[in-house]
């Protein structure tokens, strides 16, 4: 049995803290990021994603280029995106900034691709959100196509056609992994299967067994598409934090992550964040993975079980504007003891 993956992925979030006011500048919150790849390398983390969003609040617009940076700095870490917002870019450059990663990386960069959860990139870019959809479906087709084959013949309906031209550079890895990055549309399920992609899951809420149908229906659309069962895989993309105590993870976690989802609620029509909800999602069936290393590697566990097995599970920690020195913590509590207690226990249960 494979040992379950354990990461991060970062939004790169420019917001203010709430406790205190703090908003740090742009320079020193990408220096402070980097340097948290850098720990979560250290301490043996599998991953760590980079986001890609176009709005104030954020500084991922240009993850590859955070990538990059972070590529030099580290040894280990598979350096992805959380996720490209494809729909928005074009594949080629896609394909070419993400080839490049994986030549400076030495072979550790990963595509998770997707249509992102805001809107802003279709009229930055110029297209019409009406095409949302067939936007995704082309240009992740052709994105497949690219990796593939280096002359690329293509042609479709949002983008002028490839007659053979070379795709350059090619990545050092034979195939570059590309995930497909869900939320939860049966038909986005469905169509990881259909194309034998890796599925990785965003559960922000509610409680994750409820998405054991969907993970089942992309298993069920990669069998009949004839894909072997273990080029399938699920990752999750979950918002969680640990701290030495429950008590200090929730302190420090709740203002924060109050004041992300209340200022998106009002964009959304979601209710404010209240600590009542807060407390249901980190229940032992909700999605939030917050406390200390004993309570988050139990909840892994148990969502793992429920949702048939995961190869990779990844934190969500950027929404609460944590300071600095706590997400350095969080992050060395993930790799040197969540991710080794985890993996522990599955070892136990699979000689059960």
């Amino acid at each position: 049995m494979d040992p379950i993956e354990i990461g991060v992925d970062s939004f790169a979030a420019a917001m203010t803290d709430p406790t205190n006011g703090v908003t740090l500048s742009a320079a020193e919150r990408i220096a402070n990021l980097l340097e948290q790849i850098e720990r979560a390398d250290q301490v043996g983390l599998d991953a760590f994603g980079i986001g890609e969003h176009h709005r104030a609040e954020f500084l991922d617009s240009a993850p590859t280029v955070i990538l990059a940076a972070a590529a030099a700095r580290t040894r280990k870490i598979r350096l992805s995106s959380a996720v490209t917002v494809l729909s928005a870019d074009d594949p080629v450059r896609v394909f070419q900034q993400f080839a490049t990663l994986d030549l400076i990386s030495n072979g550790r960069a990963e595509i998770v691709a997707g249509r992102g959860s805001f809107v802003e990139s279709y009229p930055l870019f110029g297209l019409d959100l009406n095409d949302y959809d067939s936007l995704f479906a082309e240009k992740l087709d052709l994105l497949l196509n690219i990796r593939e084959n280096i002359n690329v013949h293509w042609s479709g309906k949002h983008r002028a056609a490839l007659t053979g031209q070379g795709v350059y550079p090619r990545p050092l890895q034979k195939k570059l992994p590309i995930w497909l990055g869900v939320g939860g549309t049966p038909q986005s399920f469905a169509r990881a299967g259909a194309l034998g992609l890796p599925l990785m899951v965003a559960i922000i809420g509610g409680e994750p067994h409820r998405f054991r149908p969907l993970i089942d229906l992309y298993y069920e659309a990669g069998d009949r598409a004839g894909h072997a069962r273990e080029d399938l895989k699920v990752g999750l993309h979950c918002i969680g934090y640990v701290a030495d105590t429950t008590t200090q993870a929730i302190d420090d976690f709740f203002p924060g992550y109050a004041y992300t989802f209340t200022s998106l609620g009002k964009e959304r029509g979601w209710p404010p964040t209240t600590r009542g909800h807060f407390d249901a999602l980190r229940g032992p069936t909700g999605a939030l993975l917050v406390g200390d290393p004993d309570e988050v590697a139990q909840k892994i566990l148990y969502i793992h079980e429920a949702l048939g097995g995961v190869a990779r599970i990844s934190f969500q920690m950027s929404v609460a504007t944590l300071p600095h020195i706590q997400l350095l913590h969080a992050t060395e509590l993930l790799g040197t003891v969540v991710a080794p207690m985890v993996r522990q226990k599955l070892v136990e249960r699979s000689q059960l």
